[in-house]
């Protein structure tokens, strides 16, 4: 590999693609992402991630302007990313399930010039109209040289070949890195706007908590456009100069032969979704011969009964984590202490948290339930183009308002409640859902669970629960909401019972209740 940069021992690293450069210089024949067959090495990676900036330059991207990403899985993904970053250019992540409403708002708001994709998603971008979008780079197929839109379209390996003569740095700190949107459960989403300070402050306190090493081999199957894969799987394995094999999409059946098959595998990253289909699907053929030494879950709550039924067949603990978009990471539970069920722990290393009343913003003593507040150097910069926006989702200290009501016990473990616009008032009582999913879940016909308010003329709202029934049981109505009054205070348990097939959920498997309010009132 061409020495473009030349690192000092010991220089703190301002980014990620500077670590991932500094990474090369001492190891370029380590390998760091297995996809399918294929085997990159540093050295190969940073070639790609340099040819990638350069042609992105010579196209004419200038410092700032905004590349966007609607691309599944693969390690083009981590090239044109990171390549972007050292163009000088801002990544826009966009999910792959996006439609056209969805597209359209974050490429139009974004202002995005040009976007990596694949061929349908190309397709699909060329039906609409952004005229900022001057250019769409396909990875599996040709291009097009004369698209029904206004933007040009233009085969990968095409790209790539734009030419060698153009100066490139890396990045600054304090430079923007990545807008990633919110996922809009309130209304049109809002691109937060992160820094590679804020990314590389984050990383280096998760890496830290998890005891994250170059020695260490991440499977990774989340998909990368999220925080949870790319500003924590990916961003820990490149910051840290280890190895990830890296899956298109998460199959049980796949995840589980993985582990069988390579006894590399030390950590392993999912949401709920993914524990609970891998706890199935263990229960039929089998537990791993070779377990990974860490298992992290997050994005969506994890019951205490998945937490429980994982740690009996697999023989781990799940280590459950607190994180947004405009954040990456919070909290966490230890490394080395009590994994706690149902809770997600404390702050990491150099940030903080602290619980406030909703209105009057005053701290609250342990145990009470309030509205999550944190502060640090993670914490991104505001979200873009929404100043009023920004402006109100910060305390004049500086502590970031997260929208997430919880609790602290007193020896320091954060519980997550519920977002502060799914609260339910009834009868002029509050009512946390997460407390109500967690006894219904515990429930043996529950295989999954979302408490919501619906409008009642008595109560004000009332407390409605939605039960995905378990294969091969048929609860009963009468009984579940005894149990319920067997464990909870009676303004608490639910008064209507609703079974249902699936529950809508987005690609990270968060149940999207402002969509189940809309399907069953």
């Amino acid at each position: 590999m061409r020495r473009l940069f030349k690192f000092v021992k010991g220089v703190v690293m301002r980014s990620i693609v500077e670590a991932v450069f500094q990474h090369a210089q001492r190891r370029p024949q380590q390998p760091v992402v297995f996809f399918a067959d294929q085997s990159w090495s540093y050295g190969k990676l940073c070639a790609e991630i340099e040819r990638f900036a350069r042609a992105l330059r010579v196209w004419g991207l200038r410092a700032g302007e905004r590349v966007a990403l609607f691309l599944e899985n693969c390690p083009i993904f981590v090239v044109t990313y990171l390549g972007t970053h050292l163009a000088g250019g801002i990544v826009v992540l966009v999910n792959t399930q996006y439609q056209q409403v969805e597209l359209s708002h974050i490429m139009t708001d974004a202002e995005v010039r040009l976007c990596v994709t694949s061929s349908a998603g190309a397709q699909a971008l060329l039906r609409l109209q952004l005229p900022d979008l001057a250019a769409l780079v396909v990875v599996d197929g040709a291009g097009d040289p004369s698209p029904t839109g206004s933007s040009e379209s233009m085969a990968f390996a095409d790209f790539m070949m734009r030419g060698e003569s153009t100066e490139l740095a890396m990045p600054e700190a304090e430079a923007p890195a990545v807008i990633g949107y919110t996922s809009g459960t309130t209304g049109r989403s809002k691109g937060a706007l992160l820094t590679h300070r804020n990314v590389v402050a984050n990383v280096e306190a998760v890496t830290t908590a998890w005891r994250w090493t170059e020695n260490d081999h991440l499977l990774l199957a989340l998909p990368l456009f999220h925080a949870h894969g790319l500003m924590v799987g990916m961003h820990g394995t490149l910051f840290r100069g280890a190895r990830v094999t890296l899956r298109p999409r998460f199959e049980a059946a796949d995840i589980l032969a993985r582990l069988d098959a390579d006894a590399s595998i030390t950590l392993f990253f999912g949401v709920p979704t993914m524990y609970a289909r891998l706890l199935a699907e263990a229960e039929k053929q089998g537990v791993p011969v070779h377990l990974p030494r860490l298992f992290v879950c997050g994005s969506a709550p994890l019951s205490p009964q998945l937490f429980a039924d994982f740690e009996r067949l697999f023989g781990r603990t799940i280590l459950e984590r607190y994180g947004m978009t405009e954040t990456i990471m919070n909290l966490t539970n230890p490394y080395d202490g009590e994994r706690r069920a149902g809770t997600v722990g404390g702050p990491f290393p150099g940030q903080e948290a602290r619980i406030v009343d909703v209105r009057t913003r005053r701290l609250l003593p342990a145990g009470e339930i309030g509205e999550i507040e944190v502060r640090g150097p993670h914490v991104f910069c505001g979200y873009w183009k929404r100043p009023e926006a920004s402006a109100e989702a910060f305390e004049p200290d500086g502590w970031f308002k997260t929208g997430d009501l919880g609790r602290c016990s007193a020896d320091g473990y954060y519980t997550i409640t519920g977002r502060a616009h799914e609260l339910i008032i009834s009868g002029g009582y509050n009512v946390y859902p997460r407390e109500v999913e967690d006894v219904l879940g515990s429930h043996p016909d529950s295989a999954e669970v979302a408490v919501i308010g619906l409008p009642d003329s008595d109560f004000g709202e009332q407390v409605v629960a939605v039960i995905v029934p378990r294969e091969g049981r048929t609860p009963n109505e009468a009984e579940i909401i005894a149990f319920c009054r067997e464990r909870l205070a009676s303004y608490k348990k639910p008064r209507r019972i609703i079974f249902a097939r699936t529950l809508p959920r987005n690609a990270l498997g968060k149940v999207q209740k402002h969509l189940l309010v809309e399907q069953v009132q």
